[in-house]
């Protein structure tokens, strides 16, 4: 996932931007408002991060210019001024959620799981998934390799559908805590590496050479199915 921050304040891109990609997010960054309209408007972003005081141009201006030229991208304002009329405002001017400073790290990213989330086409998983001689029934919740029967947690079974859901395209970590996972148990990109190494020893034939979990470099996961 490709994300903007057009922030001016540099201590704060300093904090924030290895925390998006340590998240696993691809980050590009604008000082002004100029630049920052500049990139927003190559469309080439899943998610833009904005402040609203910035030299140049505003941070509403710059939402409303991206609305006027037809881009939907979400738009997660960041700023200093928390009164109802100015989130009123942003709101209106096309913005999706607004976070006001000081803000947790958790809760930043939080809210850009459920902007994507919210902004991703939804795709139904199948009934069923056959993976080599292994099959899975999403209904049943029961797994089979031949007449041997698999055990499979809720959460794997959870996976294993948001990756068959997918179709093909790879499913990011954070996209796999924000639809497999209670927030509530604060998880962390580790643990879904985790859960997918558990999954490959159950299902694959050679879990050290998997064949249908495959692994998308900085990216996440995809599931081959053949």
């Amino acid at each position: 996932m490709r994300l903007l921050l057009i922030e001016d304040e540099a201590s704060l891109r300093t904090a924030i931007i290895p925390l998006l990609r340590d998240a696993g997010y691809h980050v590009q960054s604008a000082a002004t408002g100029t630049t920052g309209l500049e990139r927003a408007a190559t469309g080439n972003f899943d998610l833009i991060l904005l402040d609203i005081m910035l030299p140049g141009i505003d941070g509403f201006a710059i939402c409303r210019e991206i609305r006027k030229r037809g881009h939907n991208v979400p738009v997660l304002m960041l700023t200093a001024r928390g009164t109802v009329d100015d989130r009123v405002r942003g709101l209106d001017g096309g913005a999706d959620d607004y976070l006001v400073k000081p803000f947790s790290g958790t809760e930043l990213l939080a809210r850009i799981r459920a902007l994507l989330r919210r902004s991703a086409p939804e795709s139904r998983p199948p009934s069923s998934l056959r993976l080599g001689a292994v099959d899975i029934d999403f209904q049943q919740l029961t797994c089979r390799r031949g007449g041997t029967a698999i055990d499979l947690s809720a959460r794997e079974f959870r996976i294993l559908e948001v990756l068959a859901a997918a179709q093909g395209r790879p499913v990011s970590r954070e996209q796999f805590l924000d639809k497999a996972w209670d927030y509530h148990a604060f998880p962390t990109t580790r643990t879904v590496d985790n859960q997918i190494l558990a999954l490959r020893r159950k299902l694959e034939a050679d879990p050290a050479h998997p064949k249908h979990i495959i692994t998308v470099h900085s990216v996440g996961y995809r599931l081959e199915n053949f």
